[in-house]
């Protein structure tokens, strides 16, 4: 299953910060989607074995959805509200859920964990 365009730039926002360099162009992504440059509102939550371990909202008037997710995703996993950062290894086995505020009502995306577990 592909992961969507918005659900992958969260992932890769996440992966700069662990990675420790840009490996994000922002230039090419907004010229290949144009929606990207549109100011909308963003929710970044992040789960562990389905229990929420990082969240990060729009406050204020929102910047492009191409800044907004790509700040929202790394303050969800890195500077949340309850101090709480995820490890490397919490981050392959978190899943992503995207919340975007649009004019027409919120759209929902939720990204499964990139490890799978199983339990026996």
């Amino acid at each position: 299953m592909s992961r969507s365009v918005l659900l992958q730039l969260a992932r890769d926002s996440i992966q700069e910060v662990y990675e420790a360099q840009r490996t994000i162009d922002r230039t090419l992504l907004l010229q290949q989607q144009p929606l990207l440059s549109q100011p909308i509102s963003v929710v970044v939550n992040i789960y562990v074995q389905n229990e929420l371990k990082g969240s990060s909202k729009s406050d204020t008037t929102p910047s492009s959805l191409l800044q907004e997710i790509i700040k929202h995703a790394k303050k969800a996993v890195f500077e949340n509200a309850d101090g709480y950062v995820l490890t490397t290894s919490q981050y392959l086995l978190c899943e992503v859920e995207l919340l975007l505020q649009t004019p027409d009502g919120i759209i929902s995306e939720k990204d499964p964990s990139i490890l799978k577990t199983h339990h026996i």
